[in-house]
Order: C-alpha cells, then sequence, then structure tokens
C-alpha cells in the first residue's frame, strides 16, 4: 500500500489517498484521520475503501506524508562515510570508530516538506548540497527493543533529501556541535509512505535492496543501493531505543548513500567538482519501490537578521563568581 498525504491544487483541507498501481494517480480517502490514524484502524478493520475518483498527481500538490514527531538521521553507509572524510580530512579513510556503533543526529521535524515543493537557500548560505536517504517511519512506540521485536513497529518506508547548506555547517560545527542553522531549513519527505509488504519482493536477509539515484536538472549524478547499509533499519532502531523512547510518528533516516550528496564528490575529485547548487537547480531522487522526490531551489532572504556577538562577561565578575562557588 503506498499512501500520500496531499491538497488539491485550489488549496484546501489534507487529504490523504491510495496511490494508483501506475504511480500516476491518487484515490481520496474519506476525510479524518491522520496517516498514524489510518495505519492502526487498518490493522484492526482492513484497508477500506478510496470513496472518490482516482485524482492524476498533476492535479494536487503533494505533502509530506505525516508531521513527524521526531526525525533522527543516522550515518549508515561506509563509502559515503569516506569520501565525506576525505572532504573534511583530506583523507580517504574511515574512522575506525565509525565501525563501532551507529551515531545519529536529530533533525528539525517542523523543516519537513512535500515533493514538488520550493526549497528557499537559507540566509548567507553559499554552498548548498542534497543528501540521498531512506527514512523509516515508526508505526507504534517502543523502547529497549531487540533489531526483531523493531521490526514491526516500521509503518512504512520514504524517500529523505537531507537538505543541507555546507558552509553554514562547516562554521557551526568548528564548537564541535551541531549541525544546526546548515541542515533545519528542509527535510523533503515523500513522495508518500510505502507500508513493509510491498517491499518485501526486494528484501535480501536483514536488508531491502533497492536502487537509488540523484540527479540535477537531468544528470544522474550518484546511485547506491539500499542494501550497503553498515546496520539495517530494524538495528538502527534497536540502537535509537536503547534507554529511550521511539514514538508513533518518529522517522528514522538512513543517512546519505554512496554518492549521495555533493560534499562526498568534492572530497574525492579534490575539488567542487560539480559544483554547488544554486537557484533554479531541481534535484530529483529516486528509489526503486518507493518512489520518486523533486524539488527546486529558489533564492531565500538575500541576508541573515543580525544577532549580536556574545556578551563578555568581565573578569573581575567571572572570578567572583569563580570564588564564591568554591567558597560554597
Amino acid at each position: 500500500m503506498r499512501i500520500a498525504a496531499f491538497e488539491f491544487e485550489h488549496g484546501g483541507v489534507e487529504r490523504l489517498g491510495l496511490v494508483t498501481e501506475d504511480g500516476d494517480a491518487v484515490r481520496p480517502l474519506p476525510l479524518g484521520p491522520t496517516l498514524l490514524e489510518f495505519l492502526a484502524r487498518i490493522q484492526v478493520e482492513g484497508a477500506g475503501a478510496a470513496t472518490e475518483l482516482a485524482v492524476p498527481l498533476g492535479e494536487v500538490r503533494l505533502l509530506p506524508p505525516l508531521h513527524p514527531a521526531s526525525i533522527r538521521d543516522f550515518v549508515s553507509f561506509e563509502r559515503h562515510v569516506e569520501g565525506a572524510t576525505k572532504a573534511v580530512e583530506g583523507k580517504e579513510a574511515v574512522p575506525e570508530r565509525w565501525y563501532e556503533a551507529p551515531t545519529f543526529l536529530f533533525m528539525n521535524p517542523h523543516s519537513a516538506i512535500g515533493s514538488g515543493e520550493l526549497v528557499p537557500i537559507p540566509p548567507g548560505a553559499k554552498l548548498m548540497d542534497y543528501e540521498l536517504e531512506v527514512g523509516a517511519v515508526i508505526g507504534r512506540d517502543g523502547r529497549d527493543l531487540t533489531p526483531a521485536q523493531a521490526r514491526d513497529h516500521i509503518a512504512g518506508y520514504l524517500v529523505v533529501n537531507d537538505w543541507s547548506a555546507r558552509d553554514l555547517q562547516a562554521w557551526e560545527m568548528r564548537m564541535g556541535l551541531g549541525p544546526a542553522k546548515g541542515k533545519d531549513f528542509a527535510t523533503t519527505l515523500g513522495p508518500w509512505l510505502v507500508t513493509p509488504d510491498e517491499l518485501e519482493p526486494w528484501r535480501r536477509d536483514a536488508r531491502l535492496d533497492l536502487a537509488m539515484t540523484v540527479s540535477v536538472n537531468g544528470s544522474q549524478l550518484g546511485a547506491d543501493r539500499l542494501s550497503h547499509m553498515a546496520w539495517s533499519f530494524e538495528e538502527l532502531i534497536a540502537y535509537a531505543t536503547r534507554g529511550a523512547w521511539v514514538r508513533a510518528g518518529d522517522v528514522i533516516a538512513s543517512g546519505t548513500c554512496a554518492g549521495g550528496a555533493l560534499a562526498e564528490l568534492w572530497g574525492r575529485a579534490g575539488r567542487q567538482e560539480p559544483p554547488p547548487l544554486r537557484a533554479g537547480d531541481v534535484v530529483t531522487m529516486t528509489v526503486e519501490g518507493i518512489g520518486t522526490i523533486s524539488n527546486q531551489l529558489v533564492e531565500g532572504p538575500p541576508e541573515a537578521t543580525p544577532i549580536p556577538p556574545a556578551r563578555r562577561l568581565p573578569r573581575a565578575d567571572t572570578s567572583a563568581a569563580i570564588s564564591a562557588e568554591k567558597g560554597a
């Protein structure tokens, strides 16, 4: 089952619909439930029927399939790490610590957009980039799960574009934190959610063997297979739930596949070739069995709102505070 969230061209109420077998149209479902409510209902009552005639996708505006509660973005493709490390450190090698356990960052769930939506360049950014990923959507709450248990918590899969402003990211990560403003302006989720049963024909042991491609303005720049993940989605979820909850509506992203970001290509080439994205560029990503997302970059605000430098505390005040603390 492929479930899309959309609005009709004239705007209005967000709807859910079942994508037709050819992927060219959507059959609207009755108004009411959210994606997660609909998925919970069909587990009890069955899928039910769409109540309206199929609408061509060209006549609707696709939305993110859900409004995620949180997004955890992992780093699970070895070859991508290799190229990205060369971009940052000048050597094409994977740090040994990467092999020890999965790592992830939290992304801004409020930045989720749908396929077809315009992406404004964030203020001050010059080095715009994309990241080709796949996300697993959590369907029910869980904590301290094993990988075997985690599979039952996956409601479906979607394509993820983790848009990145590399110059902002590099600047802010000098403090050993982040990324923050280099990432939080847009994340494409879509084009729809595909339930796990649809992808079983591609399962190879613990992995989904799906072809992944990314192109800019019609020219393919990267390709990989989802089965090259170092950890399965079930293992990533098990790690995420170690001493913590995942909730229904959370998204667990695979991280960027090999060749799935310009920064990785820059690292391997030793120069910014292909060039950074600019306004007008269209980035299209396709994952076999799931679908295609496509967005165009547009000019954003020309300048960032000025934020003053940090207030420096006078040394006398600092010394007095330290002395008082020691005395206590």
